[in-house]
């Protein structure tokens, strides 16, 4: 009897926990999910069919890992609920920090995992122009092809900035405890492509 109950009371937690997983598996295929352009082929008018595929890719734009950032102020922010980022910093006159507290000063080439660290050979805030915190997917699309908002870039340089650009790809490798952007850094490269090349239309504001 005790082994039979003792079997039951197992049987029960298997079936918890297998169900517990395939919720988290699910999940973390929903939250991770980036589709491709193909998948808006449907769509006739390509003004249209290119914001849509903009407003795609704004899933990896507004992500906690893009907008920290590339805050509304001067400090950057951390965590998947973006809080201010600790200990206090600024951005300095090159955004890597005043020169009392660099960004290097802790953050190293690579994310250390022992201390739960990001890392990147330029790790740095972006420009204040090119700050999209709190702002709609229609605006941050309207900043992100004006080259005086953009570093300097013309829409199709987007592609590989976004899609190589190892310090924009380390947000699908953010290391411990951080959730990485969705899809992967060629699916977000392949969006920017189709978006260029049907005009690099944009969201309503």
């Amino acid at each position: 009897m005790f082994s039979d109950a003792r079997f039951k009371t197992m049987a029960v937690i298997a079936a918890l926990a297998g169900s517990l997983c395939t919720g988290y598996a699910a999940s973390e295929t929903a939250s991770h999910a980036l589709a491709s352009p193909e998948s808006f082929a449907d769509i006739a008018d390509t003004e249209k069919r290119s914001a849509t595929m903009f407003t795609e890719l704004g899933k990896v734009l507004t992500h906690p890992r893009c907008t920290n950032c590339h805050p509304a102020g001067d400090s950057p922010r951390q965590g998947d609920n973006p809080h201010l980022h600790q200990p206090p910093v600024t951005r300095g006159a090159d955004g890597h920090g005043l020169e009392s507290m660099r960004c290097h000063t802790c953050h190293q080439k690579a994310n250390f995992e022992p201390g739960r660290i990001p890392g990147h050979p330029e790790w740095h805030l972006a420009p204040r122009e090119m700050a999209w915190e709190d702002k709609t997917i229609g605006e941050i699309c309207e900043q992100i092809r004006d080259p005086a908002r953009n570093g300097g870039r013309k829409v199709e340089e987007l592609i590989d900035h976004i899609g190589k650009d190892t310090l924009v790809g380390w947000a699908w490798k953010p290391g411990f405890g951080r959730s990485p952007v969705p899809g992967t850094q060629a699916q977000a490269g392949a969006l920017v492509e189709a978006w260029v090349k049907t005009g690099a239309a944009c969201p309503a504001p």
